[in-house]
């Protein structure tokens, strides 16, 4: 039997109320199963965890490495599994096996001790995301995910209600700004496989045995898959190790490796903006908080 970590426990309940308390009683029997399932066998290490997931290294029949992701099926994680099968591990994480009634799957191990985060150089980093991110955007978008029209619609549609909630008058202004960006091209949403989380922790190395035999040499994980406008994906990278002074800078650089037209990716992103400012105003935070408004200010001057 496993243990579960107390953090994901408490963010289970935190987050999903009396069905994440119900999942993580299960998860327990859920793992069980899943080794039985694909003929696993822990292996030596620690589990690892963020506020939804929990991943276990295993052994497989074979001898070789590989993680089991647990998670609860939800509206963010019942893409990954088909996204990550399109990408069929370039620029990703390899999918060996995926239960979609549980939402569990297994992965190719990497190492989860070197990602982009402790890359020194910040814009050597980005450079690396980018390349990633354009090899992950060129998959043909499996049937049946999430769409940036359906989410483009609805905040146009709660922007007017919700905006006004941010404490700051100059935010309430730049929400308002950021509102009638989108307008301009939520005509045209865009059809690329979106990662829609990537940042710097989320790009992970291979193992070394899997460079050495020829494996890329960094590879992204946790996407919550949707399709649109890859201008849509680079506010991540924007937020994540944040630098004032940069922001123009490593919007260029993205949009650069990416092929991206600079005024289309920069009013996609203030669309980022706004979507993150409603989440938190509807959960009764006073704004979206000095990094995001910070590049929402400096994007501007790209569209």
């Amino acid at each position: 039997m496993i243990t579960v970590p107390a953090a994901l426990a408490a963010a289970k309940a935190r987050f999903d109320g009396e069905a994440g308390r119900a999942w993580v009683a299960g998860l327990p029997r859920l793992a069980e199963r899943m080794l039985r399932r694909w003929d696993l066998t822990l292996a030596p290490g620690p589990a690892r965890h963020g506020v939804a997931a929990l991943v276990l290294p295993v052994t497989r029949a074979d001898g070789g490495p590989a993680v089991l992701k647990l998670q609860q099926p939800d509206h963010e994680t019942v893409g990954e599994g088909p996204a990550l099968r399109a990408w069929h591990g370039a620029g990703a994480v390899r999918l060996l096996a995926h239960d979609e009634a549980s939402g569990s799957l297994l992965l190719e191990a990497l190492d989860p001790d070197r990602s982009l985060d402790g890359v020194p150089d910040v814009e050597a980093a980005l450079t690396v995301l980018a390349g990633v991110l354009r090899r992950l955007v060129a998959a043909e978008p499996p049937p049946g995910l999430r769409r940036l029209a359906g989410i483009t619609a609805r905040m146009l549609d709660e922007a007017p209600r919700l905006a006004p909630r941010a404490a700051d008058p100059d935010e309430r202004r730049l929400l308002a700004d950021c509102a009638a960006a989108v307008r301009e091209v939520a005509h045209e949403p865009g059809g690329a496989l979106l990662h829609w989380d990537l940042h710097y922790q989320n790009v992970l190395a291979p193992t070394p045995a899997a460079r050495a035999a020829g494996r890329e040499p960094w590879l992204a994980i946790d996407p919550k898959p949707l399709v649109g406008d890859p201008g849509f994906e680079l506010l991540p990278a924007l937020v994540n190790r944040f630098d004032a002074g940069g922001v123009l800078r490593r919007f260029d650089l993205m949009t650069s490796v990416l092929g991206l037209e600079r005024a289309r990716a920069a009013r996609w992103t203030l669309g980022r903006v706004l979507q993150n400012a409603l989440w938190l105003l509807r959960d009764g935070a006073p704004g979206v908080g000095p990094e995001q408004v910070a590049i929402a200010r400096a994007v501007r001057a790209r569209c």
